[in-house]
């Protein structure tokens, strides 16, 4: 069980993606002495999502820095206003307002390349008739849209051990922004194929986050897991103060 005495960093992973995209920023984090949790995030809806890792969060002793990667911006947004967490860190992420969906945030501004390399598929629903919609990136497409400037050998593995975000989640309104009481730290990936890095700078100026920009892909956290243990330290270190 992490410490009470210092903030832990919960690590939330975005779509498409698992906890093992943090491999390469959660040694460097233990190393600098911090607690962390990285859980597994279901993808399946934006509320059910943001509810679960509300819950892991409430289980943790003492102060929390709350960690977004892509869609796990999203899950932040609403999972951060839980009393114990004191700054949100966002990678890559969306920064949804009060009311808004991510269809509506991406839908003000120009597609990205992963638009046209979505694939959907159906898959049961325990108790219902009708299926739900699975959405993925077509493998091939995957290493140049998400992991550009990653090893070749891991974005081959990456593009097929991908984890599905139902596409309900893309339509689900958030029911509240943590950002608006809580500090808030956002990373823009400023060659983006996955995300418009404009709607990354949008929704960071508009909750008047401290901002950088990093010149990498879509999972900055395995491109340039220095930048991004930099900045979620910024974090802890104002947390603690």
């Amino acid at each position: 069980m992490p410490s009470s005495d210092k903030p832990t960093v919960v690590l939330v992973h975005g779509a498409f993606a698992d906890a093992s995209s943090y491999a390469q920023v959660i040694p460097r984090l233990v190393a600098r002495g911090l607690d962390v949790v990285a859980p597994a995030v279901p993808n399946r809806s934006l509320i059910g999502d943001a509810a679960y890792v509300a819950a892991i969060v409430r289980q943790i002793p003492g102060p929390v820095v709350l960690v977004g990667h892509s869609y796990g911006g999203a899950v932040i947004t609403v999972a951060g206003t839980e009393d114990n967490v004191k700054a949100l860190v966002y990678l890559a992420g969306y920064a949804l307002e009060k009311g808004e969906s991510l269809g509506e945030l991406q839908g003000r501004f120009p597609d990205s390349d992963l638009a046209a390399a979505l694939v959907y598929t159906p898959f049961p629903i325990e108790g219902s008739a009708a299926p739900g919609t699975d959405v993925s990136v077509q493998t091939d497409k995957f290493p140049a849209i998400f992991a550009a400037d990653v090893d070749p050998q891991l974005a081959a593995v990456l593009a097929v051990s991908q984890r599905p975000l139902a596409a309900q989640a893309f339509a689900e309104a958030a029911p509240a922004a943590a950002w608006k009481t809580k500090p808030s730290w956002g990373l823009v990936a400023s060659s983006d194929h996955t995300i418009n890095p404009d709607v990354e700078r949008y929704g960071y100026q508009r909750a008047g986050m401290t901002t950088v920009e990093v010149d990498s892909s879509h999972l900055v956290m395995l491109a340039h897991p220095g930048r991004v243990v930099d900045l979620i330290e910024e974090a802890v270190q104002a947390t603690s103060d």
